[in-house]
């Protein structure tokens, strides 16, 4: 990674774009570039996050009985809690968000989120979090606390060097930045709708998100409440998690997975979104059973805060309380069920086209639903007593993550892909991508689900038993597949790229879309929408195409108003890396003045006048001309 940045580095000085980088892209304020953003620094965080797993694998293939392995046990533990880490924090959420950025404006006619300014805040500290996490490649090491952090493991006691301190802070400042993108989309849903798009006519992806900036609202003060006190605790003396002077270790367990299990949800409910915008477009049917796909939004939305205990049932809170979990877990599985026979009844008699988000869609019908069967499994007390920390909650876990999150993103990225660039992706390299996948995951999951059975432990970096060294090589061979799924993807973006004029979406709707953002040119304008449009019908777009109506009448154009781009979204950032860095070193001056600067940054932009470029309606008129 560090040799492909100054590869980068060298090329945009070389081709002298450094300037065109910085005030086309690193201050801009268009929520689509933004989204692409987010999209290229999650993609080059999943190679990262797949090279921590493909030595993971190799590692428990070969640490079995004499032999030791790649790593000592430190530093397995730090490639694991770095694995986890990454993949939720800068892979899932980063794509989400990004996506978020793409479509969500688009489909809801509107021209922009509405605090485009905080969107950049947002971003740039994923950013500076993404920063500090790989830092500790560089120097101090990772946190080898796991990906979740338990103490007493993570207290300064144990664990007295920067590792985790690395850990908390990338954490912390992303997660604030994500609960910014909460806010923001939670707003921009509600009140930036088109004319006549009521909350029962928004596409059901809106309704994904909308619930899921619910999920993040409620749930990241959790999660930053968690990170602050175990930071007090290390940095000051404090007792909140120790085990003297009245902590409790328990807190932060219930504390990290009151908002660990929303997170789960906060992850995969756009992802359900997704899933029924491509089936509803390639099957080229109305999506069956919309106001029960919203009931089940919702009701997920709800259940999801009272299902965390689950994760503990082992820990002696008793059978009353444990029994409460597990049928809250069956329940919340019925509206997941809701959707997946709401999916089905889309196909049935559907002319269904089979490009390549359909078949991601395939993919993950069958891996999360394999998923959601173990998770039901796992909710009765008794049989995860057996299976409880142990591979099998690792296949589990990841059956409903790659299955259901990887799966509906890198889906999602080729769908809209052409609103973002103006071209399609090479649709029989993403086919590729999609089987290699599949096939990957079920070499490298299904046998920990044995192993799991059989009682192999996860977080444990060697195993004695030798009859298990067969299903942990079968293991390794899975990641080493989804590698070159990986590298399929990668390299249909670069053949895409190569081949873009053949490529090249003329129409502004490639797949026969049924939602507004297919109604705009590819890629899109940075107005969006040169007339904003009154919406009818659900699916707006498919209706006005069915009547042969324009949604541009060149007499309605007016001038369109847009947030000129600033940089100060980077400089607090900026700040915001450099005081979690000078936090994890203890430079207590240091971070006292990356604070004031914050502060500071802040209140300076607040009280000045936002600058706003005017777009006149005869560069309207040139833009949709061209387009």
């Amino acid at each position: 990674m560090p040799l492909a940045l100054v590869a980068i580095g060298i090329l945009l000085t070389v081709t002298k774009r450094w300037t065109w980088l910085w005030k086309e892209w690193l201050t801009t304020l268009d929520a689509k570039k933004i989204g692409i953003m987010y999209c290229i620094v999650a993609v080059v965080m999943l190679v990262r996050g797949v090279a921590d797993a493909l030595m993971l694998r190799a590692h428990t293939a070969l640490a079995q009985g004499t032999n030791t392995g790649l790593f000592e046990v430190d530093t397995f533990q730090q490639v694991f809690s770095a694995h986890g880490t990454i993949m939720i924090f800068f892979v899932a959420m980063g794509l989400m968000v990004g996506l978020f950025n793409i479509a969500v404006p688009l489909m809801i006619g509107a021209r922009d989120v509405a605090f485009p300014f905080l969107n950049s805040i947002s971003f740039w500290l994923f950013v500076a979090g993404m920063v500090l996490v790989n830092g500790s490649l560089i120097y101090g090491g990772f946190s080898n606390g796991g990906w979740l952090g338990y103490p007493p493991l993570t207290g300064l006691e144990y664990n007295p060097g920067p590792g985790v301190d690395y850990w908390i802070w990338s954490l912390q400042i992303a997660g604030i930045g994500s609960l910014l993108t909460g806010i923001n989309f939670f707003v921009t849903i509600l009140k930036m709708r088109a004319p006549g798009m009521t909350l029962m006519k928004m596409p059901i992806f809106v309704w994904s998100v909308w619930v899921t900036t619910v999920l993040i609202m409620l749930a990241f003060p959790l999660l930053t409440g968690a990170l602050s006190m175990l930071a007090l605790d290390r940095l000051m003396g404090m007792h909140f998690f120790t085990s003297d002077a009245g902590g409790n270790p328990m807190m932060y367990i219930n504390l990290i997975w009151a908002w660990g299990h929303p997170e789960v949800y906060i992850l995969v409910l756009p992802a359900f979104g997704i899933y029924s915008e491509i089936v509803a477009t390639f099957a080229r049917k109305a999506l069956f059973g919309y106001k029960t796909m919203v009931a089940a939004l919702v009701a997920i939305m709800v259940l999801s805060f009272v299902v965390w205990q689950h994760h503990f049932f082992t820990m002696g809170a008793g059978a009353n309380v444990n029994a409460f979990f597990g049928i809250m877990t069956m329940v919340i599985a019925v509206p997941t069920c809701v959707k997946i026979f709401n999916w089905l009844f889309t196909m049935y008699r559907g002319r269904i086209r089979f490009t390549a988000p359909m078949i991601w869609f395939m993919c993950f019908a069958v891996t999360f639903t394999i998923g959601g069967v173990t998770g039901v499994m796992m909710a009765v007390p008794a049989i995860d007593f057996q299976v409880h920390n142990s591979m099998f909650l690792v296949a589990h876990f990841h059956n409903t993550i790659i299955g259901g999150v990887v799966f509906g993103y890198l889906a999602a990225l080729t769908y809209w892909f052409p609103k973002m660039f103006g071209f399609k992706l090479h649709d029989r390299l993403g086919r590729y991508s999609a089987y290699a996948w599949m096939i990957g995951f079920v070499l490298a999951f299904m046998p920990l689900y044995a192993l799991g059975l059989m009682g192999a432990v996860r977080r444990i970096n060697h195993y004695t038993d030798p009859s298990w060294q067969p299903y942990f090589m079968v293991s390794a061979l899975g990641v080493v597949v989804i590698g070159i799924g990986i590298a399929l993807f990668v390299l249909q973006i670069a053949y895409s790229i190569y081949k873009r004029k053949e490529l090249r979406d003329t129409t502004g709707d490639p797949w026969d879309g049924r939602t507004l953002e297919w109604s705009v040119p590819s890629p899109a304008p940075s107005y969006n929408f040169a007339v904003i449009p009154t919406v009818t019908h659900r699916d707006e777009w498919w209706h006005r195409k069915q009547a042969d109506t324009r949604l541009t009448h060149t007499h309605e154009l007016k001038p369109i108003e847009l947030p000129a781009n600033t940089g100060y979204g980077a400089y607090i950032g900026l700040a915001a890396f450099i005081f979690g860095g000078a936090l994890i070193w203890h430079v207590w001056w240091l971070a006292s003045l990356a604070a004031l600067a914050l502060v500071l940054l802040v209140i300076y932009r607040s009280m000045t006048d936002n600058p706003e470029i005017i777009i006149s309606v005869d560069q309207i008129k040139k833009i949709e001309a061209k387009a």
